[in-house]
């Protein structure tokens, strides 16, 4: 039992990171109904971004506490990602916007090989250590053999507010009522006064800021950094927002959280299950094998699709 509680827990970790990454698939696709594959790309950068902001601050007779370096690091890396994912929509998608699907879709890939590119050039192609900045002690719940640190409580806690608010905006401000029109209707969307372009430019703003921030916590997770550290992820968290259902924001926090549940209980007991064949290093062979069986049986996902009439 203390087995299934540790990977629990874990699950959870895993599972509000992948949350997070889900949103920015899902609100883009939501509005103009492609997907967004440098979206992982944009987690690495932040990654790095704040690497490099840690590392000039702390040289600096400043005197921070780590919570405050964190929080003003995390708040410049949100814009640094927001201004790359505006630059992204504008010179990427933009022009291509009434292109075939097919043409979208091989920019976003070019933009993910890209941006994977600059960072071996600025950031090299090794592995580099992250700073912990949070407290990273474990914490034996109740006795019961499973522990959860500091840092994994703040990254739960974090995720599920950021998600919180994220609804909140799309589901009662002007900016969220302004989304959904565009995303049902653009043209009757311009004619009601709302501009498609820039609401389109902030939603793929938004979706860098939330990269930006998974990005930190999968640092801060793992320790570490590198170059194509937001290839798997971005993949795994598009498996999240397809399973939950596309383009739907309860869907990709469902999909993202169930995913991250899927692949840590499978990762404790795949060894069991497979009689010593297969270790825990094989996990993410989950993700895929859940994006597979939601394709095949039920490819609108588990809350369904909002399919858009663009004519």
């Amino acid at each position: 039992m203390d087995i299934l509680l540790q990977q629990i827990l874990n699950g959870l970790v895993l599972g509000s990171i992948y949350a997070l990454i889900a949103l920015g698939y899902t609100m883009v696709y939501g509005i103009l109904g492609i997907i967004n594959f440098a979206h992982g790309e944009v987690l690495m950068i932040g990654a790095m971004v704040a690497l490099t902001l840690i590392t000039l601050i702390t040289q600096l007779p400043l005197g921070l506490p780590p919570w405050v370096l964190l929080v003003l690091v995390l708040l410049m890396t949100m814009g640094v990602c927001a201004s790359v994912s505006y630059l992204i929509e504008r010179f990427a998608y933009r022009p291509l916007r009434h292109a075939p699907r097919l043409a979208p879709l091989i920019s976003a890939i070019g933009v993910s090989v890209l941006l994977q590119t600059l960072a071996m050039i600025i950031w090299s192609r090794n592995p580099m250590t992250y700073p912990q900045l949070l407290p990273s002690t474990p914490i034996d719940l109740f006795g019961s053999g499973a522990t959860i640190t500091g840092k994994e409580i703040v990254i739960i806690a974090t995720s599920f507010s950021v998600m919180a608010l994220l609804l909140l905006i799309v589901q009662k401000t002007k900016l969220g009522r302004a989304m959904r029109a565009t995303a049902e209707q653009p043209n009757v969307a311009a004619l009601m006064g709302v501009n498609p372009n820039r609401v389109i430019s902030i939603t793929f703003m938004l979706g860098g800021a939330l990269a930006a921030l998974a990005g930190i916590m999968m640092a801060t997770n793992y320790g570490n950094v590198h170059f194509s550290m937001g290839f798997i992820p971005g993949l795994k968290a598009f498996t999240a927002a397809v399973l939950g259902g596309i383009g739907n924001i309860q869907g990709a926090m469902l999909g993202g959280l169930l995913l991250g549940l899927i692949e840590a209980i499978g990762a404790g007991y795949i060894s069991d299950w497979t009689g010593g064949l297969l270790g825990s290093n094989y996990q993410d062979i989950f993700a895929f094998m859940v994006l597979i069986l939601v394709l095949v049986f039920r490819p609108r996902g588990l809350l369904g699709e909002r399919v858009s009439d663009r004519a």
